[in-house]
């Protein structure tokens, strides 16, 4: 049962918003998920999905969206994602699709590892960084916080992390989202939101302080659901 990961589908079946004016890497990119997902991923396996999913506004109108999704092999856990506009009540998204699961404040199983996340924010320090901007960080940081209590109190000593925004600022530098990730001895962080070749290094990849960063974004993985476990 393998474990992989993909962020910031972007689909919009109903609402028909193409992908591919941000470049030929998201050209037919609905299309191309769906066949590396099929040719990779089973119905035993888990993939994590973190963020921007849908754009659509309302659930009514991502439920298109939500249903393609559903019917790919595997079982689906999600984040939101800053474009998520849709995804307001988890008990109307738990009853609407009761075989994903919507994380939000609270961790789920993945074999013997604890999968805790939250959305995330812009972090200090990063380019035109506000006031208000602060506000969403400490928010996101708790929630964060509160995913891995909980997951600690249980006695999970495995612990992933999902997070549709990037853990550090452009520059790499240290955040409150690193620092928890190390306070629980997190051994992968996977995050998403990072598009375009010019961007992609904004995000931190690789070990630091012996948690493991993965940069999931459907166009910087070109529409391959990547394998984590």
């Amino acid at each position: 049962m393998a474990l992989y990961a993909i962020g910031d589908l972007h689909l919009s079946f109903a609402q028909e918003k193409p992908m591919d004016i941000f470049g030929e890497l998201w050209k037919n990119h609905g299309e191309r998920v769906k066949q590396f997902w099929l040719s990779n991923v089973n119905n035993q396996d888990t993939v994590l999905v973190p963020g921007d999913i849908s754009w659509a506004l309302r659930l009514g109108d991502a439920r298109q969206d939500l249903e393609w999704l559903n019917a790919l092999p595997g079982r689906k856990i999600m984040v939101k994602g800053n474009h998520d506009y849709w995804w307001q009540s988890i008990s109307k998204l738990n009853q609407a699709f009761p075989d994903m699961v919507f994380l939000q404040n609270s961790y789920v199983k993945y074999e013997d590892y604890a999968i805790c996340g939250t959305r995330g924010w812009l972090c200090p320090n990063s380019a035109n960084f506000t006031e208000h901007d602060y506000k969403i960080y400490r928010r996101e940081v708790l929630r964060l916080r509160n995913s891995l209590e909980q997951a600690a109190n249980d006695k999970w000593e495995k612990i992933i992390v999902m997070m549709h925004f990037p853990p550090t600022n452009e520059k790499h530098e240290t955040s409150e989202f690193t620092k928890l990730a190390e306070a629980y001895q997190v051994e992968k962080v996977i995050y998403a939101h990072l598009h375009g070749e010019n961007y992609y290094c904004a995000g931190f990849q690789g070990v630091r302080n012996e948690v493991e960063y993965y940069l999931v974004s459907c166009d910087y993985l070109q529409c391959k659901p990547l394998i984590i476990l």
